[in-house]
């Protein structure tokens, strides 16, 4: 068993090293683009804030990456996440949803929010600027509902 680890660490440690050459694209958009959400529906700027410190960084074009997201394969998972997170709802493309699918969107981040179920906390736990009160949650949650009422398909 011995003689196993001698050989298998140093062609881990290599394997390891090697990975590091394979890195995924960066979600990272230099100014917001036509159907991001801001442009389409100006949102307040109390409001913008709480969206980019809680939900930009998976649900948008616009992801700040901690200094672990350059060691793979912690990257790939990361990449991943943000990919899944702009696939259930993405800021950046927001505008370009239908009225239907863009009130549908409103609905969950209401839902999500009052369940707890947003930000996830696994994210909140290595960014806890992330965490929001209930006093923010309601801020949202009051714009989202409003916003629903205003594009609501009749």
């Amino acid at each position: 068993m011995k003689r196993f680890f001698r050989r298998a660490v140093p062609i881990l440690v290599v394997l390891l090293g090697l990975i590091q050459f394979w890195r995924p694209a960066r979600n990272e958009a230099a100014a917001p683009g036509p159907d991001d959400i801001n442009v389409k529906h100006p949102v307040p700027a109390t409001v913008r804030g709480l969206l980019q410190r809680a939900c930009y960084d998976c649900h948008s074009n616009h992801t700040h990456y901690p200094w672990y997201a350059n060691v793979q394969p912690v990257s790939w998972w990361l990449t991943s996440h943000v990919n899944d997170g702009k696939r259930h709802l993405d800021f950046s493309a927001f505008g370009a949803y239908s009225a239907k699918r863009a009130a549908s969107k409103l609905d969950a981040i209401t839902n999500e929010l009052e369940q707890h179920s947003m930000p996830l906390k696994s994210y909140t736990l290595m960014h806890p600027e992330a965490r929001l009160t209930p006093a923010e949650i309601k801020l949202i949650t009051d714009w989202a509902d409003a916003l629903h009422e205003e594009i609501a398909p009749e």
